[in-house]
């Protein structure tokens, strides 16, 4: 072998020797692809998905699909083959690692913040159904901030029967009652726990960055004889599913069926008062709605712009701000009749 062969050999060997460590090393960067999909409107291990109880329900048709994002798991890495194949990939995305998995949570924490997620969502949803199903309720302390004029004197799940006197019906009532007063003004609830009722005074303390702004540092769910049950076990975390989850208890709550047996999916963040939120993975939720099967696409309205580059033919994208949007649409949806305003309009 002469020193020129040698050298090219040993070149050869080098480069391939550093393609393979190259592509061996992890990247710090996990995949976003489309996720598994649930129909809110069929079973989950011979249950019903959402299940009512203590309340008259009705017939539903069709099929109403919360979407879902699978995620490079926290104990698994990315090789740059991998990543390049994602980034390739119209229906794939990727984020760096540290924004997904915070350095400063372990992979349980963040565990346990998505499933703490997933079951506010849930609640938020069955408050903004009722209200939306305009099925009575009681409105009950939800959760009690520390350090608040609250805290101390209120207690998750006390029933707030009143408020200076007034009677509350409806979840945005308790909150538009504290703010009749001014910062530092006493606000009288009457309350019910455990099975009795009382009074208990609180001082308003101004809301933090408005300072003209009164609170007691209370969040306001539900007390209800309909009792709901979501059947879907760990597997799906995180605050997205709300929307599809308040569509589906108002559609067994109310007669008719909502989707006359179209098949729809959707995401959204929900609050108690019906008012959807931006989710994250949009395109990559089209992407797995339409392989199942959907033909129309709720999407929130913050994710509009986002939806339209998801590359998914044949799927219809509408656009919602609230839970009542999303019922009127489907509605025109189902019945060919009205509008649904598009994420173009």
């Amino acid at each position: 072998m002469t020193r020129r062969t040698a050298t090219l050999v040993t070149s050869i060997v080098v480069l391939v020797i550093s393609l393979g460590l190259l592509t061996a090393f992890p990247v710090p960067f996990v995949s976003f692809s489309p996720g598994p999909v649930k129909d809110t409107l069929g079973t989950a291990k011979n249950k019903p998905v959402i299940e009512i109880t203590g309340y008259e329900t009705f017939p539903t048709s069709g099929q109403l699909d919360l979407t879902t994002v699978s995620v490079t798991s926290p104990d698994r890495e990315l090789t740059l083959p991998q990543a390049m194949r994602n980034w390739l990939d119209p229906h794939h995305d990727l984020f760096p690692r540290d924004i997904i998995y915070p350095p400063d949570q372990s992979a349980d924490e963040v565990e346990e913040q998505n499933t703490a997620e997933m079951t506010g969502s849930q609640d938020s949803a069955v408050a903004a159904a009722l209200q939306a199903a305009k099925v009575p309720f009681h409105t009950k302390v939800a959760t009690v901030a520390k350090g608040s004029p609250a805290d101390g004197k209120l207690k998750p799940g006390d029933v707030v029967l009143q408020v200076d006197g007034l009677p509350m019906t409806q979840i945005p009532q308790v909150g538009d009652a504290v703010r009749k007063h001014k910062v530092g003004e006493t606000v009288t609830f009457l309350i019910r726990r455990d099975k009795k009722e009382q009074t208990v005074q609180l001082k308003t303390a101004a809301t933090p960055g408005e300072e003209a702004r009164p609170m007691v540092g209370i969040s306001i769910g539900v007390d209800s004889q309909v009792k709901v049950t979501v059947n879907l076990g760990q597997d799906i975390g995180g605050p997205s599913a709300g929307t599809a989850f308040a569509l589906a208890i108002y559609d067994k709550l109310t007669p008719g069926a909502l989707l006359d047996g179209k098949h729809v999916a959707g995401t959204g963040t929900i609050d108690a008062l019906g008012q959807v939120g931006a989710i994250g993975g949009i395109q990559q939720k089209i992407a797995g709605a339409k392989d199942d099967g959907a033909t129309v696409f709720l999407v929130p309205a913050p994710n509009c712009a986002a939806a339209l580059h998801a590359d998914v033919k044949g799927i219809q994208l509408v656009k919602i701000s609230t839970l009542d949007d999303a019922i009127a649409a489907l509605k025109a949806v189902s019945s060919g009749t009205g509008t649904a305003p598009g994420c173009a309009s």
